[in-house]
C-alpha cells in the first residue's frame, strides 16, 4: 500500500513539473488594465495565458523576471508593414520595442490589387531646368512576388511566409477607388459606386477590420463625404471600424473632425483618427479645441477615438505639400504639370499660399528617402539646404527632384509642438501607433535604407522612457494600458491586450529604468533599449534582447469573417 502511495506521489510530482509550457517568475505585473502593478508570476500553456498571480505548478521552461515589469504585448495601432513583413518576417524593429501585433492597411492596404499599368518610361529632362533625370537604382535582384489580388490571398501569403508579429488589416479606400475610378478627381458613377461597395464587402468577409482613408492623398482626397459614408456603411454592416487620416490636421482641423464625426454618426460605426495631432506653426495650441470637439461627440454617443506617435515631426511624401488639384490624374499627370512651365507656376503659387497659411517652410522639410542613386546624397538634408547647394529656388528644387525621382520622395516634416503632443497623450481615448514600418537596423538588410522617421524603431520605448520615466506626462500603468487593452478595445480584438487567464500569450518583459528609444532623425536605424523578452502566442521571439528567429504570428481576422 505504501509503495502504491509513493508511486502516486511521484506521478503527481512528475505531472506538476510540466503543468505549464512557460512560467515567468518574480515579476512586477502591469496587466494592461490601467490598475497599479502587483507582484506575481505569469504561466503560459500553448498559446494562452493559464494563470496570473501566484503560480504553484512548474513550467517546461521558467524565466526569472528578477522584479522587472511584465506587461501584455504592445499593439501598434498604425503600421505600414504590409509589404516589409513579407520581405523580412522577423519584424526586428517592431519586436525589439515590444510590439506583438500590428494593425495594417491604414490609408493604403495590401489588397485589393487591381491590374497594374505598364510602368512609365524614364522621366524626361526637366522642362524648367534642362537637366537630365538621374539614373534609377539597379533593379532588385530578388524582387518580391505580389501574387495576390484580395485579402484572402494576402492573408494566405502571410501565413505561408510566417511572421514574428500578429497582424490585422483595414481595407484602404484609396486602393478601392484607384481600382474602380482611377486617379481622376471626379465622383464615381452609380455603377462604379456599387463596384466599390462590393470590394469593401468582400474585404470585410475576408477578414478586414474595417475601412480606412487617407484624405490628404489622392485618390482618397477626391472622395466627397457622402461617398465615404456609403462605403463606411458597408463596413458597419459587418461590425467594422472607420479609420482616417483626416483632410486637415492644421488650420481646418475643426472641419476635418466634424466630417469624421459625421461619417461615424451617419454610417453607424466607430471612427478612429490616425496620428491625432495639430500640424503647422499657425495651428499650434488648437489641440485643446480638437479634444473638446471629440469629447462632445463622445458625450452624444458617437464612438470616436485616436492614436498618436510621440514625436514633433511627421513623415509622408513630398507631394503632400502640393495642392490636391496638382495630383489629379495621378503621378503621371503631376509630373507633366511640373514639366510644363505655365503649369509649374500655378503649382508654385498654390504651394506657396498653402505653406504661408500653415506657417510651414522648406527648412523644416527633411528628405528621408530617395529612389535614385544620384540623389541619395540628399537624404537627411532639408529642401532649403538642397536648394542652396544647387543654387535653385526652393520650389524648383522640389519640382525637379520630383521629376527625377518619378514623383516618389519620402520626407520628414517638423511641424508639431511638444506641448500639443503631451496634451494629446493624456487623453484616455488616445492609444499608441507608430505610423512606421517593420525595419531592420542591420546595414546589410534591404529594410535599412535611407533616413526614415525614427518612429519605426522607437515609438513604444520612447513613450515609456521619455514621457513616462523622464517627464511624468502619464503614469506607467496608463502608458501600458494605451499600448495594450485600449488598443485592443478600439480594434475590437477581444483575446489580447490583458494579462488574464485564457487571453492569448503575448507578453513583454522590460526594465523600466533602462527602457528608452535610441533612434534619431540623424541616425534612425537604431534599436531601443530595455526590452528584454517578447513572447508572441506563447513562443519566445526576443530573448535577453536577441531575436530567436521564431515566427509565431497569426492573422487576426476582423468581425466580418465567418
Amino acid at each position: 500500500m505504501l509503495r502504491l502511495f509513493a508511486c502516486f506521489v511521484l506521478l503527481c510530482l512528475a505531472a506538476s513539473a510540466e503543468d505549464y509550457d512557460l512560467v515567468i517568475r518574480n515579476a512586477r505585473i502591469v496587466d494592461g488594465s490601467g490598475n497599479p502593478w502587483f507582484k506575481g508570476d505569469v504561466a503560459i500553456k500553448k498559446d494562452k495565458i493559464a494563470r496570473v498571480g501566484r503560480v504553484e505548478g512548474r513550467g517546461k521552461r521558467e524565466i526569472d523576471a528578477g522584479g522587472k515589469l511584465v506587461t501584455p504585448g504592445f499593439i501598434d495601432m498604425h503600421s505600414h508593414s504590409d509589404i516589409s513583413l513579407l520581405r523580412e518576417g522577423e519584424a526586428q524593429g517592431k519586436i525589439r520595442q515590444g510590439v506583438t501585433t500590428e494593425i495594417l492597411g491604414e490609408s493604403g492596404s495590401a489588397a485589393p490589387r487591381c491590374p497594374q499599368p505598364e510602368p512609365p518610361a524614364s522621366p524626361s529632362p526637366s522642362a524648367a531646368a534642362g537637366t537630365p533625370a538621374a539614373p534609377a537604382s539597379p533593379p532588385d535582384p530578388n524582387p518580391l512576388r505580389l501574387d495576390w489580388t484580395d485579402f484572402k490571398g494576402y492573408f494566405k501569403r502571410l501565413k505561408k511566409d510566417k511572421v514574428s508579429v500578429n497582424v490585422a488589416s483595414f481595407i484602404g479606400m484609396g486602393d478601392v477607388r484607384h481600382c474602380v475610378v482611377g486617379d481622376d478627381d471626379r465622383a464615381p458613377t452609380p455603377e462604379e459606386m456599387e463596384k466599390m461597395k462590393a470590394m469593401v464587402e468582400q474585404a470585410m468577409r475576408d477578414g478586414a477590420m474595417g475601412l480606412s482613408a487617407g484624405l490628404i492623398y489622392e485618390p482618397n482626397s477626391f472622395a466627397k463625404t457622402e461617398e465615404i459614408i456609403e462605403l463606411a456603411k458597408v463596413a458597419a454592416r459587418y461590425g467594422g471600424i472607420y479609420s482616417v487620416h483626416m483632410r486637415s490636421e492644421g488650420l481646418r482641423i475643426k472641419e476635418a473632425i466634424d466630417e469624421t464625426i459625421r461619417i461615424g454618426r451617419d454610417a453607424g460605426l466607430p471612427v478612429h483618427i490616425m496620428h491625432f495631432k495639430v500640424s503647422g506653426k499657425n495651428s499650434w495650441g488648437k489641440i485643446g479645441e480638437a479634444i473638446a470637439q471629440i469629447n462632445a461627440a463622445r458625450a452624444q454617443g458617437v464612438e470616436v477615438h485616436a492614436d498618436q506617435y510621440p514625436y514633433i515631426a511627421s513623415s509622408t511624401g513630398l507631394t503632400a505639400r502640393l495642392p490636391d488639384w496638382a495630383n489629379d490624374g495621378g503621378t503621371r499627370k503631376l509630373l507633366e504639370r511640373l514639366r510644363d512651365p505655365e503649369q509649374r507656376e500655378k503649382v508654385r503659387a498654390a504651394t506657396a499660399e498653402g505653406m504661408a497659411r500653415s506657417g510651414n517652410d522648406w527648412k523644416s522639410a527633411i528628405v528621408a528617402r530617395m529612389r535614385t542613386d544620384a540623389n541619395k546624397k540628399w537624404e537627411g538634408k532639408s529642401i532649403a539646404d538642397i536648394a542652396l547647394a544647387l543654387n535653385k529656388p526652393e520650389f524648383d528644387t522640389v519640382a525637379d527632384l520630383l521629376i527625377e525621382e518619378g514623383g516618389n520622395i519620402g520626407m520628414v516634416y517638423f511641424a508639431m509642438n511638444e506641448d500639443d503632443v503631451r496634451l494629446a497623450m493624456q487623453q484616455p481615448w488616445v492609444s499608441v501607433g507608430s505610423d512606421g514600418s517593420a525595419l531592420n537596423a542591420d546595414p546589410n538588410s534591404r529594410l535599412s535604407s535611407g533616413k526614415p522617421h525614427p518612429r519605426s524603431y522607437g515609438t513604444f520605448t520612447r513613450v515609456l522612457g521619455r514621457y513616462v520615466r523622464e517627464q511624468n506626462v502619464i503614469t506607467l500603468e496608463n502608458a501600458v494600458r494605451k499600448m495594450t487593452s485600449l488598443a485592443a478595445q478600439q480594434m475590437g480584438i477581444h483575446d489580447r491586450g490583458l494579462l488574464k487567464k485564457d487571453m492569448k500569450a503575448d507578453v513583454v518583459i522590460l526594465d523600466e529604468n533602462k527602457v528608452i528609444d535610441k533612434a534619431t532623425f540623424e541616425n534612425p536605424h537604431q534599436y531601443g533599449e530595455g526590452i528584454e523578452y517578447v513572447i508572441v502566442n506563447g513562443k519566445v521571439v526576443l530573448e535577453q534582447g536577441r531575436h530567436t528567429g521564431e515566427r509565431p504570428g497569426v492573422v487576426i481576422m476582423g468581425p466580418g469573417k465567418k
